[in-house]
């Protein structure tokens, strides 16, 4: 180690450390900067003692001026439910045909409508209700199985389809070739000519054509267009909630999938129900 000694390019002292004959500088940190970590540290210290901080076992720290953020958050909520409130009790006297028509009523449906819907309704519904293929049908459309009138949409979200409640919305489609008198070849044409429905161009006198007349129509109308008060979707339309294509189709002939949804109107006011009628109703633009 050399001595200390005064640089001979800088002017400044060394502070004796030298390797390979590279001598370091004594070049200390400015005064400011100085004062400046110190005067941190002594805040950090304060904090410490006065502001919750550190974990323990059993919590934390309370510090001592008790301070805890819980209690902002709470008055935050409480103002938010005071001016909610506002609203929601416009919304209980009000269709959702009357909250369309006004423009303020409107903009709260929409605002709340998006937040309520991704709490009970995209976990199956999908974000933005883009649906679940094979298990869950897309809303941001205007194909609506059940209809898709604001009147319609919150009937569907009050009551549901295909559960206990009594109001629900019920149908279901019955196996066809598996025990009936429909032979496979059958079952066959009638795929196709279902098929040909959804591409738009009706195999119009072929033995598929005969079959649905006297099978399908009744449910699912002349030329596939579908029944709402049935539930039954329309055919014409290339939509397919389950497997399109033949395959899907003959799957769904014999072997026929019924999806179900929960009464709303055990668990939500009126008031929430009417708003989410209104959001969904946007999605797809409603009927």
């Amino acid at each position: 180690m050399a001595s200390m000694e005064k640089d001979s390019v800088s002017g400044q002292m060394t502070t004796g450390h030298e390797w390979d004959g590279i001598k370091e500088l004594n070049t200390p940190l400015p005064k400011w900067w100085v004062y400046v970590f110190w005067a941190c540290v002594l805040w950090a210290i304060g904090y410490w003692i006065a502001m919750p901080a550190w974990p323990t076992p059993t919590g934390y720290t309370q510090g001592m001026l008790n301070y805890s953020s819980r209690a902002n958050v709470a008055e935050d909520l409480k103002a938010q439910q005071a001016s909610r409130a506002q609203w929601m009790a416009k919304l209980q006297n009000a269709s959702p045909e009357d909250i369309v028509k006004d423009k303020a009523l409107l903009n709260f449906a929409q605002s709340a409508g998006k937040g309520l819907f991704g709490e009970n309704c995209s976990a199956c519904h999908g974000a933005g209700g883009v649906g679940v293929p094979g298990a869950y049908p897309r809303l941001a459309d205007d194909e609506w199985i059940w209809g898709g009138s604001l009147a319609d949409i919150e009937q569907t979200i009050k009551f549901g389809v295909r559960n206990a409640h009594p109001d629900s919305r019920q149908s279901e489609m019955l196996p066809f070739g598996t025990g009936d008198a429909m032979s496979a070849d059958q079952v066959s044409q009638l795929a196709d000519y279902v098929v040909s429905l959804s591409a738009k161009t009706p195999a119009a006198g072929s033995p598929g054509e005969a079959l649905f007349a006297e099978r399908c129509s009744a449910c699912h109308q002349e030329g596939g267009v579908g029944m709402k008060d049935l539930g039954a979707p329309a055919l014409n339309n290339n939509i397919w909630l389950y497997k399109g294509g033949k395959e899907g189709v003959i799957a769904q002939i014999t072997k026929p999938k019924h999806g179900s949804m929960p009464a709303w109107t055990e668990r939500l006011d009126a008031g929430t129900i009417k708003v989410l009628a209104v959001y969904v109703h946007s999605l797809g633009g409603g009927k």
